[in-house]
């Protein structure tokens, strides 16, 4: 399941996240000291330094989005979240080519061992600030190009093979993160989610119902089965 969560920053969140991304004392890396060999070789970024103060309040902001927006959390179900990355695409490090993220990450934030079920990106530069960069995710649903406007995220299966295509013109900034679920398969997930979705048309239509209750217990049965905790 890929899901577009619209307006996860608020303007004021964005702004000041760029003051701090696009600040001349930024401590920004070569990505690739962050990749493994196979990822080192299709990898060309830069990456904000992790163990900087930067990035520890950018990651705090970052999590705080995520904690109160109910879709993600509906679409997620999270155990445990790989604390947040920052990177950035221009002409000069512009791409990241095909991969597959590694199936459990090592958190060096948090010392937290993370398994990929579900990636995440959230976009801080609007489309128009940059030429390519599209983050383009290949999975059974077929082959996505996503571009989304500041603030905006997506997220979509780990398992996915995915790139950013190179960008010519301008700079690409944006959030990852990966996320472990209280249920691992994405088909249950799914399943879940567009439960879930329906249960809130139908309440807001109908009110609480006897079906609606009803529905609530499956939703519910169906989790206790398939959760880990």
């Amino acid at each position: 399941m890929l899901l577009h969560l619209q307006g996860l920053l608020t303007a004021d969140e964005r702004a000041h996240i760029r003051a701090v991304l696009d600040a001349a004392d930024a401590p920004w890396r070569d990505g690739r000291l962050s990749a493994g060999s196979q990822a080192a070789l299709v990898k060309h970024n830069e990456q904000l330094a992790h163990d900087s103060p930067q990035a520890a309040e950018l990651r705090a902001m970052v999590l705080t989005a995520l904690q109160r927006e109910p879709l993600f959390f509906s679409a997620a179900l999270p155990r445990k979240i790989f604390n947040p990355l920052f990177n950035r695409y221009r002409p000069q490090a512009p791409a990241y080519g095909r991969h597959i993220d590694g199936a459990v990450l090592h958190s060096q934030a948090d010392g937290q061992w993370v398994r990929s079920d579900l990636s995440c990106t959230v976009f801080l530069s609007d489309p128009d600030e940059y030429d390519g960069g599209e983050l383009t995710i290949h999975d059974t649903y077929g082959v996505q190009r996503v571009k989304l406007p500041a603030g905006d995220a997506v997220l979509y299966p780990g398992t996915s093979l995915h790139e950013v295509t190179p960008v010519t013109r301008g700079t690409r900034l944006a959030s990852f993160l990966w996320i472990e679920s209280m249920v691992r398969h994405d088909e249950q997930r799914r399943l879940l989610f567009e439960l879930d979705m329906n249960l809130l048309q139908l309440r807001q239509q109908l009110g609480e119902t006897a079906q609606t209750t009803a529905l609530t217990g499956v939703y519910h049965n169906l989790l206790r089965m398939w959760a880990s905790t």
